[in-house]
């Protein structure tokens, strides 16, 4: 795979579980601030759809979000 592959399946993983548990960019933003992270849910939206975030930004939202597994099917 290519670079821009990986980014829109990282990109898509994480809007799965965004959506499988009915929480908006705004949401996430509230609950990231939770856990000391600063992020606007304009920001948020940028960066998903860029898919270019860090594996800390990915692990922050899926800890906010309450997600403990991700299952990746590759």
């Amino acid at each position: 795979m290519v670079d821009i592959d990986w980014q829109a399946r990282v990109k898509g993983l994480l809007k799965a579980e965004l959506k499988k548990r009915d929480i908006g960019y705004k949401q996430l933003a509230e609950r990231l601030r939770e856990f000391g992270v600063r992020e606007s849910d304009r920001n948020i939206a940028n960066k998903l759809a860029r898919g270019g975030f860090s594996a800390v930004f990915l692990v922050q939202c899926l800890s906010a979000i309450g997600c403990d597994a991700l299952r990746l099917d590759v």
